[in-house]
C-alpha cells in the first residue's frame, strides 16, 4: 500500500508534531527565568541578551543550508538528530554551573531547532496527498504557537513547583526520548511496513545550480522586501517574549512570574488568531500587500505606544498591545504567501528560508540591543524604568524597517492559496 493511503501516516503526523511542540517551547522558555539566571550566575542583562540571541543566530545561519541538505540526504535523519540535539542542549542548560555551559547548551539547542521546520514539511509531503498536506500544514504551523503557549503559564507553574533546573532537565530528557520515538516511527517501523521502499529518499542536486540560485535571490529586490517584511514583525515579538517580557512585567508592574507569563499568553492567542484570519482576508480580497501593510502599521503603532506611554501603559492597554503584536506575528504567514505568489515553485523553498532568516535575525538582535540599553541605564541612573522605556526604541525601529519592506513588495493581483509558515520559523 502507498504511504499516502496507509493509516500509519497519522502516527507519523502525531509523532512529528509532538516533537515540534516541545522543540518550539524551548525557543522562549528560558525567558521565564531571566532574572533567576542573572541572580544565580551573577551576569548582566547584556550577557542574558546575548545568551538568548545566540540560539536565534545559530537557527538563522542554518536555515538555507538545512533546506539544501534535507533535499539532498532526506528529512528523517536530520529531524531525529535535531530532536536529540535539542534535548541534550536543554539538559546541559539545566545542569549548567558556569555561563560558558549555558552558551554551549543554547548553541546545541539552536542547531537542533534549525532542523525542525524544513524537515517536518518534507516528511509530511511524503506521507500525505497534496490536498491533505495543504490542510495539515496549517496545523503544523499552529503547533509552533502552541509550543510558545506551553512555555508560558504551564512552564512557569512547573518552574514554581519543581525549580527551573528540574523542569528544564525533564523537558530535555523528553526531547531525547522524542528522538528515539522518531527513529522507530520514521525508520524502524517504516522499514518494516514498507519493505520495498527506501526510508531515506535522496535527490541529486547540482551545486552549481544552487549557487546560481542563491546569487539570483541575493540580488532580487523582491526577496529583500520579503526579508525585511519578516524582519519587522517577527523579531520584535519573538525576541522580546523570549528574553525581556517576563522581567518587564515583574519589574514595571510588580507582577508575579505566573502573571507576567500570562501577558505572553495573550500575545500567543493573538498569533493563533492572526495567522488564519489574515490569510483568509488576503485570499478573499485577492491581494496580500494591502492587508499586510495594515498589519505592519498596527504593529509599528503598538510598539510606538510603549514610548508614548513612557514604557508603562495601563494593564488594559498592555493587554491590547500584546494582543496586537502577537496578531501581527501570526499574520507573518503573509510573507510566505507572497513568496509563493511571486517566485516560481523551484525557488520558493530557498526564498522562504531567506525570508525566515530575516525574521530570526531580528529575533537574535533585539534581546542583545535591549539588554545593553538596560545595563546602560541601570549603571547611569539606577532606574530600570528608564532602561525599559528607551529599550522600546529598538522594536519601533525594527517595525519601521518591516513597513518599508512591505511597501517595496510587488505582487500579482491573483487569488492564491495561503498556507501557514513556522512561528518562531514561523521560526516557525
Amino acid at each position: 500500500m502507498d504511504k499516502q493511503q496507509h493509516k500509519y501516516r497519522w502516527i507519523v503526523f502525531v509523532a512529528v508534531l509532538f516533537t515540534y511542540l516541545l522543540m518550539a517551547s524551548q525557543r522562549t522558555a528560558p525567558g521565564l527565568i531571566t532574572d533567576q539566571l542573572m541572580e544565580d550566575f551573577g551576569v548582566t542583562a547584556s550577557t542574558i541578551g546575548l545568551l538568548t540571541s545566540i540560539q536565534f543566530f545559530v537557527y538563522t545561519s542554518l536555515q538555507i543550508p538545512m533546506g539544501i541538505l534535507a533535499d539532498r540526504f532526506g528529512p528523517n535523519l536530520f529531524l531525529i538528530i535535531g530532536a536529540t540535539l535539542t534535548g541534550i542542549g536543554t539538559i546541559f542548560y539545566s545542569l549548567g554551573t558556569h555561563e560558558f555551559i549555558l552558551f554551549f547548551s543554547r548553541i546545541l539547542t539552536g542547531v537542533g531547532d534549525a532542523t525542525i521546520w524544513v524537515n517536518m514539511v518534507l516528511i509530511l509531503a511524503q506521507w500525505f496527498h497534496k490536498k491533505e498536506f495543504v490542510r495539515l500544514i496549517g496545523f503544523a504551523g499552529m503547533t509552533g504557537s502552541l509550543g510558545f503557549l506551553l512555555a508560558t503559564v504551564p512552564f512557569a507553574t512547573l518552574i514554581l513547583l519543581l525549580g527551573w533546573r528540574i523542569t528544564f532537565f525533564s523537558t530535555g530528557l523528553l526531547l531525547c526520548l522524542c528522538g528515539v520515538l522518531l527513529y522507530f516511527v520514521l525508520v524502524q517501523n517504516t522499514k518494516r511496513i514498507f519493505l520495498k521502499e527506501p526510508v531515506f529518499k535522496t535527490e541529486e542536486i547540482q551545486r552549481e545550480k544552487s549557487s546560481r540560485l542563491l546569487r539570483r535571490i541575493f540580488s532580487s529586490r523582491q526577496a529583500w522586501a520579503l526579508f525585511f517584511c519578516h524582519f519587522g514583525v517577527v523579531g520584535g515579538y519573538v525576541g522580546f517574549i523570549s528574553s525581556w517580557a517576563v522581567p518587564y512585567g515583574i519589574n514595571m508592574f510588580e507582577m508575579s512570574r505566573s502573571e507576567a507569563s500570562q501577558l505572553i499568553m495573550i500575545g500567543l492567542v493573538g498569533a493563533l488568531i492572526g495567522a488564519p484570519l489574515m490569510s483568509w482576508i488576503a485570499g478573499w480580497l485577492g491581494t496580500i500587500k494591502r492587508p499586510y501593510i495594515i498589519v505592519h502599521i498596527a504593529v509599528l503603532t503598538s510598539w510606538f505606544a510603549f514610548l508614548l506611554l513612557k514604557g508603562h501603559p495601563s494593564i488594559f492597554m498592555l493587554i491590547v498591545l500584546f494582543f496586537i503584536i502577537g496578531f501581527g506575528y501570526g499574520a507573518s504567514a503573509l510573507t510566505f504567501a507572497a513568496v509563493r505568489q511571486t517566485f516560481p515553485l523551484n525557488e520558493s523553498g530557498i526564498v522562504s528560508g531567506f525570508a525566515n532568516t530575516g525574521g530570526f535575525l531580528s529575533a537574535a538582535l533585539l534581546p542583545i540591543i535591549f539588554g545593553y540599553i538596560l545595563d546602560y541605564f541601570q549603571a547611569a541612573t539606577g532606574n530600570v524604568s528608564d532602561g525599559y522605556y528607551y529599550g522600546f526604541i529598538s522594536p519601533v525601529i525594527f517595525s519601521f524597517i518591516g513597513l518599508m519592506g512591505v511597501l517595496l513588495l510587488k505582487e500579482k493581483r491573483v487569488r492564491v492559496a495561503l498556507a501557514y509558515p513556522d512561528e518562531s520559523n514561523k521560526s516557525y
